[in-house]
């Protein structure tokens, strides 16, 4: 009776009403998504073979999103693999690609890759120049940056303001003075970003009297104008002048940032004086600046060198985020204040804490043990630099060592002079 029921009711029911609910497929704007939440570079490589799989890894925007993504986690190789694939690579593409080289300290890829774009007649855009003017930067390859420049005045981007700032920037912190005040001159248009980089490529080349000039030239100023100007004067010779910078800066209704206060921070320091930097201190929190990475490791250094290991402490501890300057800048300080023991103590901290020490931190351990006596100890912590961290010994370790073991051989032959008792 069922039976007949069922087939009764199949005969009547209209065929448009029966059909195969499929699943829905995985859409580019899905794999988009996917992307943007990725939280691992192992989840990258699971969302990509899905990518894969369903056929989506031509998709000129995925690739953009992938290559990305990449460049995030300094996987280059996986990044050039993923280029690789593509049958027509975008200018976007090679655009990304060049910047992720770029700023993952590949410069030189970066460039090498710019060449093969134009070997390859890939047409070029108005990102292609920045982003290759940036890796020249790095590799400090100034005729190479002259080069690409004249390919795109060439190609219809003379007078572009932001292209005009990056060869300026590039040619003045490669200390090309002439020639970045020469692209100066001739921009038609000057934006106040451009002024600020000038200013700020002669406060790095130590011009602080050109840069006075052309602060007081400018016709608006910012907050990263005032902070380069500050910042220069605080390491200049006259770091006094960064706290008469600074009340004109208020006079002018310029709120600081962390930049400003840590220039003025290493003003304290130059100058030596503790009541100065606790103001700034008190500035800092009065004003609701969180005390960061950034701004805490400048307190600490800052305390030190006037003299308070008692407040650079406190401020460490207060810390909830420290970066390995920061730990750097206590166990330096500790040293600096005799308090050798101590410094091993904190380095043993930081790493129970998984923190990674570099080349600075062991030259701050190494004086330690060099204060101490403890040869042993020192000889120890210089080779677990090399074997457990991978860190190339630099002059000053090898210094620490070889003052180390000119101490040994003076005890062992107090009539020696062939070693200097340091």
């Amino acid at each position: 009776m069922i039976a007949c029921f069922s087939l009764s009711t199949l005969d009547v029911l209209p065929a448009r009403n029966f059909h195969i609910i499929s699943r829905p497929s995985f859409t580019s704007q899905d794999a988009l998504v996917f992307l943007q939440k990725c939280a691992s570079f192992k989840e990258m490589k699971q969302i990509h073979a899905k990518i894969v799989r369903n056929n989506l890894h031509q998709h000129q925007v995925i690739v953009a999103g992938l290559i990305r993504v990449c460049s995030s986690y300094g996987e280059l190789d996986y990044a050039t693999l993923v280029f690789q694939q593509i049958e027509n690579p975008s200018t976007f593409a090679w655009n990304l690609l060049i910047r992720a080289y770029t700023v993952n300290g590949c410069s030189r890829r970066a460039v090498l890759l710019y060449n093969l774009m134009i070997c390859l007649g890939v047409s070029v855009d108005k990102f292609t120049f920045p982003f290759v003017m940036k890796a020249c930067l790095a590799c400090s390859c100034v005729e190479k940056a002259k080069e690409v420049y004249g390919l795109a005045v060439k190609t219809g981007f003379c007078g572009d303001v932001y292209l005009d700032n990056v060869l300026m920037d590039l040619y003045l912190k490669c200390g090309v003075l002439y020639d970045g005040l020469k692209v100066f001159d001739k921009m038609r248009v000057k934006t106040v970003v451009s002024w600020t980089t000038l200013i700020a490529g002669l406060v790095y080349n130590e011009r602080m009297d050109v840069a006075q000039r052309m602060f007081d030239k400018m016709p608006m100023r910012n907050v990263y104008s005032w902070s380069a100007m500050i910042n220069g004067y605080a390491k200049s010779e006259k770091p006094e002048k960064a706290f008469e910078l600074f009340a004109e800066m208020q006079r002018d209704n310029a709120k600081p940032n962390e930049y400003t206060l840590v220039g003025l921070l290493t003003a304290c320091a130059e100058l030596g004086s503790l009541k100065l930097g606790r103001w700034v201190h008190q500035f800092t929190i009065k004003n609701g600046f969180e005390i960061g990475v950034f701004l805490g490791t400048a307190l600490i250094d800052m305390y030190s060198k006037c003299g308070s290991l008692e407040y650079a402490k406190r401020v460490f501890e207060k810390m909830e985020i420290k970066s390995v300057a920061t730990w750097n800048a206590m166990i330096t300080s500790l040293g600096v204040h005799g308090r050798y023991e101590e410094a091993l103590a904190y380095f043993e901290d930081m790493e129970r804490m998984n923190i990674n020490p570099d080349a600075i931190t062991f030259t701050g351990i190494l004086s330690a043990c060099l204060q101490t006596g403890n040869i042993e100890k020192g000889r120890k912590y210089f080779y677990y630099m090399i074997e457990h961290y991978g860190i190339k010994p630099s002059f000053e370790h090898y210094v620490c060592l070889f003052v180390m073991y000119s101490r040994v051989a003076k005890l062992l032959d107090p009539k020696s002079s062939d070693f200097p008792m340091t």
